[in-house]
């Protein structure tokens, strides 16, 4: 008797060592694993033949084995070829390969194959020319209905077969998997697991039960049985994420904030100290955050605008409302504010940046970071900032005299207790989940306002799956002023043109960003390394051949944070003319002189991520230029880098690579713990929908889902999931 949560190694007994460790490496350690590993693909076996039954000039599909493979030349033309017999229940016939002699080393005797092609000779002598091999084919009787229906003797030919390609790993092939799920569903497994979603809701929804979409996603008869499946399958992801979402936002109405007095003459006098007019998103946004203050339950809000929208301005602007707002009850002391970022560059660059918002207001500000602690204010110069012990900065947190603190995440919540905290900033981190909330709150007490931000764009769908417990204010506007960045993709044959906008900006006293799809030199004994630019490697070649005047400089991932903080110091105070990096430089860092952006091997980075590296010389009110240098500039590549010159901005763009790569290409698609399966469906606008008032019709009835406890059980893992960081 075989249950779903049993080992696989207990039924398949004669697993191998490096098969056992292929299984765990693809994540299957249970049955009900094995049933979850979904074909990555499907193929039409097409009309499959007997070899008994082939006629000359047809494109015949056949099954069957290799025998002695072997190089020859043409007799009359003397040119290399290959040659193989090609042997099934009814006969053999010769496979030709000519001028491909080494066909013959690809395939080996005894080896089973696939062979599509043409059938070409006479009656007498028939041959198939040139076929096409697949070393891992699932052989007609595999294939289907014989997955669930024992029939009588294969037929001669069967149409339209479609079998199931999974995604292997060395040890463990596509077909040895097609024979374990045949194993599992000869036994009924499929059919053993409780299907979590309710009956009503599948009918509603016109959605296969669990056992149905199985048996379709593994073997299908048709297209459209493993589309459906897949269907189902991604509806059961997306409303899990879905009933998380709404249980938070129900419980995020039960928790307590501290109200903040919002002073509108006060906050208008505040914004017109900006340096800038501020656009009508970011009138729109705050005006937002206001209403959620005046609330006695937490904000959650999620902020997006492209790189260069204004929202550290927003950020600094509703950080002055709370920052001057005395706690409820009391006639001192003022509420506090935690800003917190992803990076030590970031925060010294908001603390800066914040400093100069509030320069000419009487509102201490403190910076926490891996390598020190500032407060501003500096008593000595009271227009700088003056650098702190931790024990000092930690005392005057918890005793409330620095109501605005940035930082690092890490530090914020690891490391400080906050008298007031009313409101937290969290600027480019896709989730921050419930249990860095609660280290934020105190024990018993209210819970902070939140305000995520991000750069990176998100198509309505996916935010309204992955955010669907936030409120989401869009800056979809530029500041006044702002030029449009002038973006060309350009052939390998015009690369001389982007080097020459570099020298023109460079004599200006200007800089450039030059982006790298690699690290390091790829292994040249390794046959199939990736030919993508390396940054040492560009670096050197620049240095030498283009730019002999320029200093250059390298920045990426593996470089230590402190060299990393070295590098970004000497490109921002201007000692270095081009930076050479990887895409690390997309979160972010913010250099106004840099004006001219090169970036390599283009046509490897989605669309929004090249947005997003673009938006690195958007900084300033200097025209702005990006050149995109794809290595292979086939038309599918022009078209899709095409939209990079029309795209309005990044949330156009985030929508195009969703439609035209699936979402797995969207920036980080895996980082916002969604499996792939699922970011296919959040395509389906109608879907998402769906499940979300599913979903919010039954928290309203069952908050605790206590009647469903399967479903509670998948809500509580996609919870985790979702909040892994």
């Amino acid at each position: 008797m075989m249950h779903p949560s049993d080992l696989v190694t207990k039924h398949f007994t004669r697993l191998r060592a490096d098969q056992k460790s292929a299984l765990t490496r693809l994540g299957i350690v249970t049955l009900r694993d094995l049933l979850y590993h979904f074909p990555a693909r499907y193929e039409a076996a097409g009309p499959t033949g007997t070899v008994a039954a082939v006629t000359p000039g047809t494109e015949v599909t056949l099954y069957g084995t290799i025998r002695k493979p072997e190089t020859k030349k043409a007799w009359k033309s003397k040119r290399p070829m290959a040659e193989a017999w090609l042997e099934d229940a009814s006969g053999r016939i010769k496979l030709m390969w000519f001028s491909q002699p080494y066909m013959a080393k690809m395939v080996a005797d005894g080896m089973v194959v696939k062979a599509t092609g043409r059938i070409a000779g006479t009656d007498k002598k028939m041959y198939l020319a040139n076929p096409e091999i697949d070393k891992t084919p699932a052989a007609p009787e595999d294939v289907h209905d014989t997955l669930f229906k024992k029939t009588e003797g294969t037929p001669a030919i069967i149409e339209d077969a479609l079998y199931a390609i999974y995604p292997e790993s060395r040890g463990i092939s596509s077909l040895w998997l097609l024979h374990a799920q045949k194993k599992l569903f000869e036994a009924h497994v499929h059919e053993a697991i409780e299907d979590p979603i309710p009956a009503d809701i599948l009918e509603r929804y016109n959605l296969p039960t669990l056992a149905t979409a199985l048996v379709w996603v593994h073997a299908p008869l048709k297209k459209n049985d493993s589309e459906a499946a897949r269907k189902r399958f991604a509806f059961e992801e997306v409303f899990a994420i879905q009933l998380a979402m709404q249980r938070e936002r129900a419980q995020t109405l039960e928790e307590k904030a501290l109200q903040v007095h919002v002073d509108r003459k006060s906050l208008s006098a505040f914004i017109d100290s900006f340096p800038f007019p501020p656009t009508g998103a970011q009138q729109r946004s705050i005006e937002s955050i206001i209403q959620n203050f005046e609330q006695t339950h937490p904000m959650r809000r999620l902020l997006e605008g492209d790189v260069g929208s204004g929202k550290t301005a927003v950020a600094a602007a509703t950080a002055y409302m709370v920052a001057t707002s005395q706690p409820p009850g009391r006639n001192s002391g003022t509420l506090q504010v935690a800003y917190m970022c992803p990076t030590e560059i970031l925060a010294k660059q908001h603390f800066s940046t914040f400093v100069s918002y509030f320069k000419d207001h009487p509102i201490p500000i403190g910076l926490m970071t891996g390598s020190e602690c500032r407060k501003f204010p500096s008593k000595i110069r009271g227009e700088e900032s003056a650098k702190v012990s931790r024990a000092q900065f930690a005392k005057w947190v918890a005793n409330g005299e620095i109501p605005i603190v940035i930082g690092t995440h890490a530090l914020i919540y690891k490391s400080l207790e906050f008298q007031n905290l009313a409101y937290a900033i969290i600027d480019e981190q896709h989730r921050f989940g419930k249990m860095h909330r609660q280290k934020l709150t105190r024990k018993g007490d209210t819970s902070p306002h939140l305000l995520s931000m991000t750069a990176t764009p998100i198509p309505r769908t996916l935010a309204l799956t992955v955010y669907g417990d936030l409120d989401v204010s869009l800056l979809d506007e530029m500041p006044v002023g702002r030029k449009p960045i002038i973006t060309e993709i350009l052939g390998p044959e015009k690369r001389e043109e982007a080097y020459k906008r570099v020298r023109e900006e460079m004599a200006k006293g200007r800089q450039a960003y030059v982006i790298c799809p690699r690290i390091n030199e790829p292994d040249p004994t390794k046959e199939l390394a990736v030919q993508a630019k390396s940054v040492k490697a560009e670096a050197e070649r620049l240095k030498e051949h283009v730019f002999q005047d320029a200093t250059i400089d390298i920045l990426h991932s593996k470089m230590t944070p402190a060299a990393k903080e070295d590098v970004m110091k000497r490109f921002s105070s201007g000692e270095v003319d081009i930076l050479v990096a990887t895409s690390v430089v997309e979160v972010g860092v913010n250099v106004p002189n840099a004006t001219v952006i090169l970036i390599e091997g283009s046509e490897r980075f989605g669309l929004a991520q090249l947005h997003q590296l673009r938006g690195r010389v958007i900084r300033s009110n200097h025209q702005a230029y990006c050149f995109a240098l794809p290595e292979s500039y086939g038309p599918a590549t022009k078209d899709r880098l095409k939209a990079l010159t029309t795209a309005k901005d990044g949330f156009e763009l985030a929508e195009y690579d969703l439609a035209l790569r699936g979402a797995g290409e969207l920036v980080g698609g895996r980082q916002w713990g969604i499996s792939d399966i699922a970011m296919e469906a959040i395509k389906n606008m109608r879907l998402v929908e769906a499940a979300r008032t599913e979903a919010g019709r039954l928290i309203k009835e069952d908050p605790e889902l206590s009647k469903y406890p399967l479903l509670k059980a998948i809500v509580i893992r996609s919870d985790e999931r979702l909040h892994m960081e």
